[in-house]
């Protein structure tokens, strides 16, 4: 009884053009004909994981996880209901919306819509990307993660560990607090900041190839004030990343190389050597707070702080054994 993916999200804006353009050009996400007011995106063999509604509300509307078995959302309604939680099963309607078989759907502690579904439509086409890349990483490890905006992560924590059954990756306390889950190999699928605000704070994409992050980087580059965090790498699940601002002013992340871990032996552990290994420069704070990150860098970079030696490149021996 296991939710065991991110599937796919939603977000409500006024700013489907400048979405379109941004989500097909800069990500490379595929555009799928939903028609209305209604832009859908894949990135996969999915028929869809991204969708973008013009209407009134807050900016996150609804985020959907996989479960493994049909039977799971039986489990998780009665485990919810018994907390006190108000479930709702998805109808017919909401399903095709959905682009999956079933699917129930409830609110986290602070108003974030929740769905859990169960088997996904898959399309018969192959999936073409926006601009050329080589893919995105996603099968059994989902879409990417998400990360929210909390007003109180510690209190937020036995809601998705306890009864979602999230497992903790690992946390930090230092300059907020942030916690880190995984629900399958992926270093972490969800992500909570305890900035006191709620909504998303950024969801990532991971790419199969560093170029395709780096090209995307030079894209991002030419418009004023697309860059929200420059290039740079994290500590904890290794990515090689980016942060560009969306048309709805939180945060994609576009990344490579993050680490896989095994869900059954791994412990979780606090951290507090800072979120990055170098790079990631928030440009979008206060030249104060940029600094508090930014000295942490510092500092390990003075210790020598480093990731472990890479022995498995796909992308790098690839391009050697064709050549």
């Amino acid at each position: 009884m296991a939710i065991c993916a991110l599937g796919y999200l939603g977000v409500r804006s006024g700013y489907t053009d400048e979405w379109q353009r941004f989500a097909t050009k800069l990500l490379g996400l595929q555009q799928v004909d939903k028609g209305g007011n209604t832009l859908a995106f894949r990135m996969d063999d999915h028929k869809q994981r991204f969708v973008v509604t013009d209407e009134v509300g807050d900016t996150l509307s609804f985020i959907g996880w996989e479960v493994e078995n049909k039977d799971d959302l039986n489990h998780f309604a009665a485990k919810l209901d018994n907390a006190g939680v108000t479930v709702t099963l998805g109808n017919q309607a909401l399903c095709a919306q959905r682009c999956v078989e079933e699917l129930i759907s409830f609110n986290d502690p602070d108003g974030n819509r929740l769905e859990l579904f169960w088997k996904p439509e898959l399309a018969t086409d192959a999936f073409v990307p926006g601009r050329p890349i080589s893919g995105f990483k996603t099968g059994p490890v989902g879409m990417g993660h998400a990360v929210l905006h909390v007003k109180d992560a510690h209190a937020l924590v036995p809601f998705y560990r306890d009864l979602l059954g999230f497992s903790l990756s690992d946390y930090g306390l230092q300059p907020v607090p942030l916690y880190f889950f995984h629900v399958n190999e992926r270093h972490h699928s969800f992500a909570i900041v305890g900035s006191g605000g709620t909504g998303f704070h950024h969801f990532m994409i991971e790419y199969l190839n560093l170029d395709d992050v780096g090209q995307g980087y030079d894209l991002a580059q030419l418009e004023e004030d697309k860059i929200a965090y420059t290039l740079g790498r994290h500590t904890n699940d290794y990515m090689t990343s980016f942060y560009a601002n969306t048309p709805s002013g939180f945060f994609i992340e576009s990344g490579w190389g993050g680490r896989l871990i095994d869900p059954v032996t791994w412990d979780a552990h606090e951290t507090n050597c800072g979120p990055s290994f170098w790079g990631h420069e928030r440009l979008h704070l206060p030249e104060k707070l940029r600094a508090k990150f930014r000295d942490m860098r510092l500092d390990l970079a003075q210790q020598g702080g480093r990731t472990p030696a890479v022995v498995d490149c796909p992308w790098l021996y690839e391009q050697l054994w064709r050549s």
